[in-house]
């Protein structure tokens, strides 16, 4: 049997409200809002190729019978993180934790030569903010 075609097309992150999200996004990571649904359970951002949505908590207790893990609700990070490439590590670090995220890890210079930091967003997601690589 051939493996079908596929390609990575979206990451869906379950939050507690979708604007507040979308908001977030865009205040401090200067995203910009591609759609969010009238129902305001679901909603988009424009970044490139792959897009970032955000659904409510609702809309996964609709998909997921036995239940999952709500970030906003867990006093740890998921294994999961949301990679946002940036020109200036340290200023997006320090404009995002102005913005309301909570710094996880400070920007640091890893062994590869990448600048890494983490924070975690209002709504409990965990982004990584690095440097190029290369």
């Amino acid at each position: 049997m051939n493996q079908p075609s596929l390609r990575f097309g979206y990451t869906i992150a379950y939050v507690p409200e979708v604007s507040t999200s979308l908001d977030f996004f865009e205040k401090a990571f200067g995203m910009q809002r591609k759609f969010l649904h009238e129902s305001g359970l679901y909603g988009e951002l424009d970044t490139g190729s792959t897009t970032l949505a955000f659904a409510a908590h609702v809309m996964g207790e609709m998909h997921f019978s036995a239940g999952f893990i709500k970030a906003s609700e867990s006093n740890l990070p998921l294994g999961l993180e949301l990679a946002l490439v940036a020109d200036d590590v340290l200023q997006s670090h320090a404009h995002a934790l102005a913005c309301g995220a909570q710094e996880i890890a400070a920007p640091e210079q890893k062994p590869w030569g990448q600048t890494v930091s983490y924070v975690r967003c209002p709504d409990g997601l965990l982004v990584e903010l690095c440097s190029p690589m290369g």
